[in-house]
């Protein structure tokens, strides 16, 4: 299976990649083909809703979403991995979603995780960003195979500490 891991934290060494991380490890021991992208380190713009693209051709945006795009295109999965800082996943990974449109009429079925991570206690915060996912995939008609909300996550690398960790690589391991 070939496995998209779209990861949105601005820190390499941030909760939410760690889970991403863990995810990868267990996924390449069950034999997945991953491919990572790190959102917050390609320029990728949001969607300007041109329609130039008519959902199925090239973007007349020149940028890093032109190295993802034809792995989105053909993977089986996708992981979106993001910090919640404002009720939302990182504005950096938001760009890339929001560059589905342009593809989104040549992907196919295809299976979603969603990692989050988040430093208030409280896991309704994750609530909008769990209601876009899960909009996401009814819209696609992808099936969404799993979902760690870690939240109570305060400090950089907290997560490593914590039941998500094993969570994470077993979603790996297992997925199929």
């Amino acid at each position: 299976m070939k496995i998209v891991v779209l990861k949105g934290s601005p820190r390499i060494n941030g909760n939410s990649n760690l889970l991403a991380g863990e995810f990868i490890k267990g996924a390449t021991e069950a034999g997945h083909e991953i491919i990572e992208f790190d959102c917050t380190r390609h320029k990728v713009g949001g969607c300007m809703a041109c329609e130039r693209c008519n959902m199925a051709g090239p973007c007349v945006q020149k940028d890093d979403f032109e190295l993802i795009r034809p792995h989105l295109i053909d993977c089986d999965a996708i992981l979106f991995a993001t910090p919640i800082y404002y009720f939302g996943p990182s504005a950096q990974l938001k760009a890339v979603i929001d560059r589905f449109y342009a593809i989104h009429g040549l992907m196919g079925p295809k299976k979603t995780l969603l990692f989050t991570t988040m430093v208030n206690p409280n896991p309704g915060v994750a609530e909008p960003t769990i209601i876009m996912f899960d909009k996401m995939n009814a819209y696609l008609g992808w099936k969404d195979c799993g979902r760690i909300i870690a939240n109570g996550i305060f400090g950089t690398g907290e997560v490593r500490n914590t039941p998500f960790m094993e969570h994470a690589y077993e979603l790996g391991k297992h997925l199929n």
